[in-house]
């Protein structure tokens, strides 16, 4: 068992080969982010430096999944030690449960103000500038500013993604206040067609204020007083008062030891931790053949348990009924690992949910580097775009309870369960490098496949990404790439496993992967699945 670098697994037949480099390298799902973030290095700027330009990229160039309105987190590999950030944002001051009753609301919508929480991406990137960053922030702003005003052409799959939103907001948008999101995404009255080159001047406005003044003009400035006017316009809840006061935080990342390596993730309110819990389940079962049945068992069912007690208890860690030190303990996993039997458990119950995320990870020649995510949720987000700004409000709010007496339920100022996740690789202490599965509550699941098949059962970057993959989706329903093997679908059938057979690229996530080499090589990985792209120096 362990990290193959070797780059000569080639067990499935879509894998493309994996990417190697010396002095700098960027993997993202879209090809401009990626080589925006490599011109920042050969700029002379650092692995921070090339993953802020990547994410502003990403806000412009694949905005079906994330934007300037949403939220962020990291995990930063700086002279050797590791860093988290999360910017993620809490419910607005004036939002309550005794309010939304009021108003008739049973549950927290998907679309409209009410599940619009304050959007910690741009104040992400700045702290992030400010604290590690090597060039001046508008100088690495720039490139996502010049696709947004210059344009850029649309890619298949981004375009399939795109389509598929403007149907689902034509259905399900209906007021006056969704305007302007058919004006910025579908000025056609449609989504734009695969090579057809697509310009967004608000975005690029928009960022350039933010550029120019280091985000200030986002929380404190004239963006704020356009997102509070639009939101008092319309019967909102977030103001100008919740964005002024934002702050992001720093954390301390959490780790686990699997098999002689440090497995890293993010502390709550994030999810991070329902890999690390199902990692210590699977700790206590040796693996020796990927495509058995019994691998996708016990995976399967040890991601149940995880979740299980992750939606009981994960929220805003101010919040929290249960220490997070007790969910990581050899205790719970044992007693967890004793409940896995032969057959498919009916774990207490949990909501399915998709999401709309990016995931990027960067590296530079002297060992610095970052695991990124960022998201506005479910696709666009809330169906809100703040007028002549491209600002996308995400809807992070959705994921809170309504029931007062959940943990997770929606209080002021308070941060919900959140799906995005960076991981990263440690051993002995010496950063590896990062790793990360965009898509929901798809994500824990994705880093828990991916961890395993670069350990367990020595996968280069590239074949760890490809490797089929599972979801989990609910009581025992469990979906599975068309790429798994027949015999092992039937025997999982025959475990009790409610299985669904689905066309590779139908919500399994995606990934990107860099590792770094003993003889300081990176070697990355991305995802097949969508347009992944890495770009090396």
């Amino acid at each position: 068992m362990g990290l193959n670098f070797s780059g000569l697994d080639c067990s499935y037949s879509s894998m493309r080969t994996p990417s190697y480099s010396t002095r700098g390298m960027v993997a993202t799902s879209n090809v401009f982010a990626a080589q925006a973030g490599l011109d920042m290095l050969k700029k002379g700027g650092n692995a921070i430096d090339a993953a802020i330009a990547a994410a502003a990229c990403l806000t412009v160039c694949e905005p079906t999944a994330n934007g300037i309105g949403g939220d962020a987190f990291a995990i930063v590999s700086f002279d050797g030690q590791l860093y988290g950030l999360n910017a993620s944002g809490p419910a607005p001051q004036g939002i309550s449960i005794k309010g939304l009753h009021k108003r008739g609301f049973q549950e927290i919508p998907k679309y409209g103000f009410m599940p619009v929480n304050v959007p910690g991406a741009v104040a992400g990137w700045v702290a992030l500038s400010r604290r590690f960053g090597r060039l001046p922030f508008d100088e690495v702003l720039a490139p996502a500013i010049g696709y947004a005003q210059e344009g850029y052409p649309v890619s298949p799959l981004l375009g399939k993604g795109w389509q598929r939103a403007c149907e689902v907001y034509y259905k399900n948008l209906k007021g006056e206040e969704f305007g302007s999101w058919f004006d910025t995404f579908a000025p056609h009255g449609r989504a734009p067609l695969p090579g057809e080159v697509v310009r967004l001047p608000d975005h690029a406005e928009t960022l350039r204020l933010i550029a120019e003044t280091e985000g200030d003009a986002f929380y404190r400035g004239p963006l704020a007083e356009r997102i509070d006017s639009f939101s008092r316009q319309f019967g909102g809840y977030i103001c100008g008062e919740d964005l002024a006061t934002y702050k992001v935080e720093w954390v301390q990342p959490l780790s686990t030891s699997y098999r002689g390596y440090e497995v890293w993730e993010l502390p709550p309110n994030g999810q991070g931790m329902v890999a690390l819990m199902a990692l210590n389940i699977l700790q206590g079962f040796e693996f020796t053949e990927k495509d058995a049945v019994l691998t996708y068992h016990r995976q399967i069912e040890a991601i149940k348990l995880a979740f299980e007690d992750a939606t009981r208890y994960i929220t805003d860690p101010l919040h929290m009924k249960v220490a997070v030190e007790e969910l990581l303990s050899d205790g719970w996993a044992e007693e967890q690992r004793k409940r896995i039997g032969t057959k498919a458990l009916q774990p207490l119950p949990t909501r399915e949910q998709d999401g709309g995320t990016v995931y990027l990870a960067t590296a530079d020649s002297t060992g610095n580097m970052v695991s990124l995510i960022q998201s506005n949720y479910m696709g666009f987000g809330s169906g809100l775009v703040v007028p002549q700004t491209g600002i996308a409000l995400h809807n992070r709010g959705h994921n809170f309870s309504i029931d007062p007496q959940h943990h997770n339920c929606l209080a002021p100022g308070k941060r919900p369960y959140h799906t995005i996740i960076p991981g990263f690789l440690t051993q002995n202490g010496k950063p590896l490098g990062p790793f990360g599965v965009m898509g929901g509550f798809m994500q824990p699941q994705g880093h828990v496949q991916v961890v395993m098949n670069l350990i367990d059962f020595a996968h280069n970057p590239q074949a760890a990404l490809d490797a089929p993959r599972w979801q989990w989706k609910q009581d025992k329903r469990v979906d599975v790439e068309d790429t798994l093997p027949p015999e092992v679908v039937e025997e999982l059938v025959e475990q009790g496993h409610e299985v669904t057979v689905t066309a590779q690229n139908t919500g399994y996530g995606r990934g990107q992967i860099i590792l770094r080499t003993d003889n300081q090589v990176y070697i990355g990985g991305t995802e097949t699945r969508i347009d992944g792209t890495i770009a090396t120096w």
